[in-house]
């Protein structure tokens, strides 16, 4: 069973990420309006796509989310 952890970043009540551990050593994301849909992802690509988001390599369509 994951334990999962709510994201320091998140809001009361808005839409959360949670994050866990899991025993292959992967991490899993999910985000709390769809918790069914879960991402694996390694801790390396995690940090990367950490640093490219924090680097504006991603635009969004129409503006920036309200």
């Amino acid at each position: 069973m994951l334990s999962w952890q709510k994201s320091s970043f998140s809001e009361q009540a808005s839409s959360c990420l949670y994050v866990a551990s899991a025993p292959d050593g992967r991490l899993r994301l999910r985000e709390s309006d769809g918790p069914e849909a879960v991402l694996r992802i390694t801790p390396d690509t995690l940090r990367a796509l950490i640093r490219a988001v924090k680097a504006g390599e991603f635009a969004f369509v129409g503006g920036p989310p309200r």
